[in-house]
C-alpha cells in the first residue's frame, strides 16, 4: 500500500495523516459555510473541529486501550504511547463530549447544532478509511471475491501468520501459506458513508423537528458499523457472535430510534 505519500528531503508525508488532515479541513469548511449563513459567530467551526479532534483522538485512545486491556497490562507504556488506537466509535463519544463543553459554553441548542454536524461526521469518518485502507489498517477477513486486496506490508500485514497468531477465531482453512486476499473493509465503509453523508447533507435545511436529523445519523451510521463488523477481524465478545463496536453500534441505533419516535421529549429540550 502507500504509507507514505512523498518526501520532501527532510519532510514526510504519512498518507493516514494526510487524510485526516482532509477530514478535519473539509468538514470545516462545509461547517464554516453553515453557521456562517445561519449568522453564528465566525470562530465557532473552528472550535467546535478543533476541540472535537482533541476529544475524538482522546476518546478513540482509551476505547482503544479499553479493548486491549490484556495488551495494556503487558506493556502499558508501549500501547499508551503507541501511534495506534484512533478507533472511530470511542472518538465520537470523545468527540461529542469535547464539542457539547464548546456548545454549553456559547449557550446554543444542542440538538440544533448537532444537526449541522451529522453530516459531517460521517463523510469525517469515510475520508478517514480511505488513510486506513492507504496503510493496510482495519481490513476485513479473508476472501476469495475478486475485489479482494492483499497487504502484504500492511498494519499488521494480511499473512496467514498474522491471522493464525492474533486472529486465530478466524478460519483461514481454505487459503494458501502466505499473504492473503481480504475484504476491503475500509472501501466498503467509504462509499456507505459517502451514501450516508449525501442523504444527511440534502435533508439538513428541511429538518422540522431539532434533533431528528441527527438521531437519523445515530442509526444509519450504528447500522453501517454493525452491518460491517461481520467481515472485520475483531474479536467477538458477546456470545462470540457480536464484536464490542457491534454492541455500541446497538446502542447507537436503539438511542436514536427511540428519540425519533418520541419528537416531544426533542422539543422540550431545546426550550430556553
Amino acid at each position: 500500500m502507500f504509507p507514505i505519500l512523498f518526501e520532501i528531503g527532510p519532510i514526510t508525508i504519512y498518507s493516514f495523516g494526510f487524510m485526516l488532515v482532509v477530514a478535519f479541513y473539509t468538514t470545516y469548511f462545509l461547517l464554516n459555510h453553515d453557521l456562517r449563513q445561519k449568522g453564528y459567530a465566525e470562530t465557532l467551526a473552528s472550535d467546535m473541529i478543533f476541540w472535537g479532534a482533541v476529544g475524538g483522538v482522546l476518546g478513540s485512545k482509551i476505547y482503544y486501550l479499553l479493548e486491549n486491556l490484556g495488551q495494556v497490562i503487558d506493556d502499558p507504556v508501549g500501547m499508551i504511547f503507541s501511534g495506534s488506537g484512533l478507533v472511530f466509535l470511542g472518538g465520537l463519544m470523545g468527540g461529542t463530549l469535547a464539542v457539547t463543553i464548546v456548545i454549553r459554553k456559547n449557550n446554543l441548542h444542542w440538538f440544533t447544532i448537532a444537526d449541522m454536524v451529522a453530516p459531517l461526521l460521517i463523510l469525517g469518518y469515510g475520508i478517514g478509511r480511505i488513510g486506513c485502507f492507504l496503510v493496510g489498517d482495519d481490513y476485513g477477513i479473508p476472501t476469495h471475491l475478486p475485489w479482494a486486496v492483499s497487504f502484504p506490508n500492511g498494519l499488521p500485514p494480511s499473512t496467514s501468520q498474522i491471522f493464525s497468531a492474533y486472529y486465530p477465531w478466524i478460519d483461514i482453512s481454505g487459503f494458501e501459506y502466505g499473504v492473503l486476499p481480504v475484504h476491503p473493509t475500509q472501501l466498503y465503509e467509504f462509499s456507505a458513508a459517502l451514501i450516508i453523508f449525501y442523504f444527511l447533507w440534502n435533508k439538513r435545511n428541511d429538518v422540522k423537528i431539532a434533533g431528528s436529523l441527527f438521531f437519523t445519523y445515530l442509526i444509519l451510521a450504528g447500522l453501517e458499523r454493525f452491518l460491517i463488523e461481520f467481515i472485520r477481524t475483531n474479536d467477538k465478545y458477546l456470545f462470540n457472535i457480536f464484536s464490542g463496536s457491534q454492541v455500541i453500534s446497538v446502542i447507537m441505533i436503539i438511542i436514536g430510534t427511540y428519540f425519533l419516535l418520541n419528537p416531544v421529549s426533542i422539543d422540550e429540550k431545546n426550550t430556553d
